[in-house]
């Protein structure tokens, strides 16, 4: 792992020692803005070789928060989703997502999903990054190829989480 992949983990403990607020959470967004431009961590994490979609770079053993490198090859777009009971940060190391944020027109009830309807949509360029604090639904949007590092509140790999779709206004 890398000295500055290190650093920022034990400055995310710091930011979150009392908990995810928005305030906790703005720290380390903008701690992980100056992540996503860094040379070294770019050359170590999203090498032209790299293929993988996932992947787990750091995950904290005091915190359970994870940093996770993300090479999405080509165009790919999910629904209004959360992260569960966690929090989630996305951070731009290259290409372009559309961003659209959705808020909870009908919980999921009886095995259906949830209806959400979009509010806000914006793009996330290298370099930005923007949080989303648990409950938040939000769906990315990406029409090329892009490389992203997400952080979870906690590792979601066995994390089921409920579904959404999107309505009209």
């Amino acid at each position: 792992m890398s000295q500055v992949i290190e650093d920022f983990a034990a400055d995310c403990r710091q930011y979150l020692k009392d908990g995810p607020s928005d305030d906790a959470l703005g720290k380390v967004v903008d701690g992980l803005k100056k992540v996503l431009v860094n040379k070294d961590v770019v050359e170590s994490y999203f090498p032209p070789e790299n293929k993988t979609e996932r992947q787990v770079i750091y995950e904290d053993a005091e915190m359970g928060f994870c940093i996770l490198a993300h090479v999405n090859t080509g165009a790919k777009s999910s629904p209004p989703h959360d992260h569960g009971p966690a929090w989630a940060i996305y951070g731009q190391v290259e290409g372009e997502t559309e961003m659209t944020e959705y808020e909870r027109a009908e919980e999921p009830h009886d095995g259906l999903p949830g209806k959400a309807k979009a509010f806000k949509t914006y793009k996330m360029t290298p370099g930005s990054a923007v949080h989303y604090n648990v409950g938040k639904l939000h769906a990315p949007e990406r029409v090329a190829a892009t490389k992203l590092i997400r952080m979870e509140g906690m590792n979601m790999d066995n994390v089921s989480r409920d579904a959404f779709v999107k309505v009209a206004d």
